[in-house]
């Protein structure tokens, strides 16, 4: 299995961004917790705010399980195997395996189509526009596309992939 290591600076520039993203969570959960104003998070007890943002962090972990899976499902909607989404996450084949069950063995209905999350969104490319672009339909009956801006099927496809994890049906 290989290793994905990041630099002290990465890692410092990841936590950065993820506290910056988690402030506003954080203070919308308190809020909705205690029905004072989101601005009056950081005045409350110590004991109190840390619990609030445990709790927003509880809900960043089950988007980025959401998201991970959605990216499992896309690797291998292209081919990858457990063996390699395993390699990827640091874990053997069997551990893939049983993480991302439906990730790998079930190839997209015609070329160009993702079915992820509940929803589907078609990739084609745009020749006359220089690129990829995407429709979608999300689970919760959302719709969505981006003109062909992207420069590649895997980044029309990230994209996509996005919309239909942000459409799904919980």
């Amino acid at each position: 299995m290989t290793t994905v290591e990041i630099t002290p600076e990465e890692r410092a520039a990841l936590a950065k961004a993820l506290l910056d993203a988690l402030d506003p969570l954080a203070a919308a959960v308190r809020a909705r917790a205690t029905g004072l104003p989101a601005e009056r998070m950081w005045n409350a007890e110590p004991v109190e705010v840390a619990l609030s943002v445990l709790s927003a962090w509880k809900l960043v972990d089950a988007e980025v399980k959401l998201l991970t899976a959605g990216a499992a499902a896309t690797a291998g909607s292209y081919g990858a195997s457990y063996e390699q989404l395993g390699a990827a996450w640091g874990i053997t084949r069997q551990g893939a395996r049983k993480k991302w069950p439906e990730a790998v063995g079930r190839p997209a209905a015609r070329p160009g189509l993702l079915e992820l999350f509940g929803g589907t969104a078609e990739l084609a490319e745009d020749e006359a526009a220089g690129g990829w672009r995407w429709t979608a339909t999300g689970a919760d009956g959302a719709t969505g596309g981006a003109a062909a801006g992207h420069r590649t099927r895997e980044e029309a496809a990230a994209h996509a992939g996005a919309f239909l994890a942000a459409h799904r049906q919980d």
